[in-house]
């Protein structure tokens, strides 16, 4: 009988699930967590037997993680990141986790990313997840697959320099750290402006309200306003950068898959694939 490679890893996966029911398999903990043994602890061996890696996704970042309506498909280089930590899981190539489906995608926004980690409904996050030390006491990260800043994008001609930020309406991503920064960069310059925040659930609603005036400034990292900009908009300062983050594949706290996504990421760093990615998506 020919199994397809979704089935054979799921019946592979029944059996790592056998052997863990009789103590024969066991989970651990990261680093510093306290370790756990016993099958409930390893999310790996529950990975594993479902089939498939369940990854939280942004769908409205262009070269990210983005919805195609057209094919209904996910793509951007998280996407692709995903399906290279599901060979590692699965023991397979990243061409075989891609055509054989092995990742089921869920797009998240700042506000649902960390309690679907939580309740074990995704098992990781690769959605423009800025590593913060707040965030690591309630989740594991891997080390940082890409580094960015803040941008603030405007209308051309309307704005002159941070000046005139006075007054002004700047939109950002509920859930974000993007307002802090944009105040932490406005005291370290001695900037005595007062403009007001306006929270958006998604970036798409923010490009249309930077586009009908109700905002003056659509405001997040720069690489996620690269698939914004348009004729008609431009970078405030483009020069002054600030507001650094570092995105991370976020996981459950002290879970035995944690380690696995660090050492994916590492590889593809240290090969040059995440470099390669960054170009073929034309990442700014």
């Amino acid at each position: 009988m020919n199994l397809s490679r979704r089935q054979f890893v799921r019946a592979a996966g029944a059996v790592v699930l056998g052997l863990a029911g009789s103590g024969a398999l066991t989970g651990c903990g990261s680093a510093g967590s306290g370790s756990t043994s016993g099958p409930e602890s390893s999310k790996l061996a529950t990975i594993k037997g479902r089939g498939t890696l369940n990854c939280g996704v942004k769908k409205d970042i262009p070269g990210y993680g983005y919805l195609d309506p057209a094919t209904g498909k996910y793509r951007g280089m998280e996407i692709d990141l995903c399906y290279q930590v599901a060979a590692k899981v699965f023991g397979c190539s990243y061409e075989q986790a891609k055509s054989d489906d092995l990742v089921a995608f869920t797009d998240v926004t700042p506000k649902t990313r960390g309690p679907l980690i939580d309740n074990d409904q995704l098992d990781m996050i690769c959605a423009t997840y800025t590593i913060t030390d707040e965030r690591k006491q309630s989740w594991d990260f891997t080390r940082a697959y890409r580094s960015d800043y803040i941008g603030l994008l405007v209308k051309k001609g309307k704005f002159k320099g941070l000046r005139d930020l006075d007054g002004k309406y700047i939109g950002v991503s509920q859930g974000s750290s993007t307002k802090q920064a944009i105040q932490d960069m406005l005291k370290d310059k001695g900037l005595d402006v007062s403009p007001t925040f306006l929270q958006f659930p998604d970036y798409s609603t923010l490009k249309i309200a930077l586009d009908s005036g109700n905002i003056d400034v659509f405001s997040v990292d720069r690489s996620i306003l690269g698939g914004y900009k348009d004729d008609t908009t431009e970078l405030l300062e483009p020069d002054v950068k600030f507001g650094k983050q570092e995105y991370g594949i976020a996981t459950k706290k002290g879970c035995d898959f944690s380690s696995t996504c660090d050492q994916v990421v590492a590889e593809c760093l240290s090969n040059g694939w995440l470099d390669q990615e960054v170009k073929d998506w034309k990442l700014l």
